[in-house]
């Protein structure tokens, strides 16, 4: 039996892939990133700052985290909360002892709830990434434009009015975008996104758009609550990682390790020393750099 020629014929097949939204690239034919100073590996710290309504909208899907059980699920809305609360001062103590910065992908409820906690991330020379309005404001392609477009301007204007200055990072929930999402964000003034995952180093849309990888495999969210490891083990794979990527760096020139942190769970008493440990430990050597998202991209822009 013959195939039908039809079956072969696909208008988008090309070298790369089957979208126009940035082109094919691969690790060993670019040219070499120089962090400068020395550096091999920029660390980026990214802190999920997240509001959860104690009532999941579930549209278009229920956000990774959310409440479980019959509502008000106040078993895990408490345990969400006490990121906010407790665990997310833990991480900003961690840090100032590391003496290094981080990115807080935000909700914008949170500035309009919290400010003082806000503010007190400002006052610690960190960096406010949007990261939707809360934990209901999923991005999917069922979801009108306009409805997307009205939710990314809410949330940059509200983490604008609470900081003083508008969000030049974006992170979807669950890093799910639409096929809008691209241009609404550049249309909105967003600089950079954290939502795709196929890289470890910054790489640019077609639209201008650059997408900074936010890796979900060494986050503590997969490694401590997915995959049951302890908190040591969290420490011991991105140690692990780190080593790795320096070694590529003589290779392939400057890498990147993003390091995705969520304050309910990383910040618990019993997690939270292995933590600043593992900051130290990265801290002390000679070839880290620990950056912020926004500092990371504009390095990357700035290179030959």
């Amino acid at each position: 039996m013959t195939l039908d020629a039809s079956y072969t014929e696909y208008p988008k097949r090309r070298h790369g892939y089957d979208h126009e939204l940035y082109t094919w690239s691969a690790m060993h034919e670019r040219k070499p990133v120089d962090w400068g100073a020395g550096r091999k590996v920029a660390i980026w710290l990214c802190v999920s700052l997240e509001w959860f309504p104690i009532t999941p909208s579930d549209t278009p899907f229920r956000a990774p985290g959310h409440m479980q059980t019959a509502y008000p699920d106040y078993r895990h809305y408490t345990a969400r909360e006490y990121g906010t609360r407790i665990g997310v001062y833990r991480l900003l103590d961690a840090f100032t002892k590391a003496g290094v910065t981080a990115s807080f992908a935000t909700n914008s409820a949170n500035a309009e709830r919290y400010p003082e906690l806000v503010a007190d991330i400002i006052a610690g020379g960190h960096e406010i990434i949007a990261h939707s309005t809360d934990m209901n404001g999923t991005i999917a392609s069922g979801m009108a434009e306009g409805a997307e477009a009205a939710l990314i301007s809410t949330s940059l204007d509200a983490l604008e009015k609470a900081t003083g200055a508008r969000p030049q990072g974006w992170a979807s929930i669950a890093r799910s975008q639409s096929w809008h999402t691209p241009d609404l964000l550049v249309e909105a003034g967003v600089k950079y996104c954290c939502d795709w995952v196929n890289d470890e180093l910054p790489y640019r849309f077609n639209n201008g758009l650059i997408n900074l990888p936010l890796n979900h495999e060494l986050s503590d969210r997969q490694i401590i609550t997915v995959q049951q490891k302890s908190a040591d083990s969290y420490a011991e794979s991105t140690r692990d990682a780190y080593d790795w990527l320096a070694k590529e760096a003589a290779q392939f020139g400057g890498r990147m390790l993003p390091m995705h942190i969520t304050p309910y769970i990383i910040g618990l008493p019993y997690r939270i020393d292995a933590f600043e440990k593992l900051l130290g430990d990265l801290r002390a050597r000679d070839d880290a750099w620990f950056a912020t998202g926004g500092e990371i991209v504009d390095a990357w822009e700035k290179q030959p």
